[in-house]
C-alpha cells in the first residue's frame, strides 16, 4: 500500500459540503483516509480578488500508484463540478497530491512533492496538524520546520464545523 498526503479545498458554493463530499468520495474505491485535519479558512492565494478558501489535509492509504491516483482525483474534481478556466481561479474543489510515500516524481503532468508546498501556509498548517514530523524528501525538513520557515504570511484560521 502507498501513503499519499493530499490537500483538498475550494471557494465556490457550499464549501463545507464540497469538502465533506470530497472526503467521502476519496475514502472509497481502494483508497482509505488514514487521517484528516481540521478545516481551515484562508484568503485566496495567487489571485486575491475572490472568496476565501476552505482547506483540509488528508493522509490516505491507497493501492494506486501516483499517476493512477492523480487520474482518479482529477476525475473526482470533474464530477464535483470543477471547471478549469483560469490559473488560481475560483473552484468548487481542488485536490492536490502534496507527497506520495517519500517519492520524488518528475513527469510533465505530475510533480511530487508538490513544488510549492513549502511556500503555502494554507497547505502547511493543516498538514502540520496531522503529519508534523513528515520529512520533505527533497528539502529534508519536517512539515513543522517548513511551517516555521514559510514566507507566506496569509492568515490561516482553524474552523469549528458543526453538523
Amino acid at each position: 500500500m502507498n501513503i499519499a498526503y493530499l490537500l483538498i479545498g475550494g471557494n465556490e458554493g457550499d464549501r463545507s459540503a464540497y469538502l465533506q463530499q470530497t472526503t467521502r468520495q476519496i475514502g472509497s474505491g481502494g483508497t482509505r483516509i488514514f487521517r484528516q485535519s481540521s478545516v481551515y479558512e484562508t484568503a485566496a492565494w495567487g489571485k486575491t480578488d475572490q472568496a476565501a478558501f476552505l482547506n483540509q489535509a488528508l493522509i490516505v492509504e491507497t493501492s494506486l500508484d501516483a499517476p493512477a491516483l492523480l487520474q482518479r482525483l482529477l476525475t473526482l474534481e470533474e464530477q464535483m463540478g470543477r471547471i478549469r478556466t483560469e490559473r488560481y481561479g475560483p473552484r468548487t474543489i481542488d485536490i492536490d497530491i502534496l507527497f506520495f510515500n517519500e517519492e520524488v516524481i518528475r513527469l510533465p503532468w505530475l510533480v511530487i512533492p508538490h513544488p510549492e508546498v513549502a511556500n503555502r501556509r494554507f497547505a502547511l498548517e493543516p498538514l502540520n496538524e496531522i503529519a508534523p514530523d513528515y520529512v520533505h524528501p527533497i528539502l529534508q525538513k519536517t512539515i513543522r520546520e517548513l511551517l516555521a520557515l514559510c514566507p507566506d504570511k496569509l492568515e490561516v484560521k482553524k474552523l469549528i464545523i458543526s453538523g
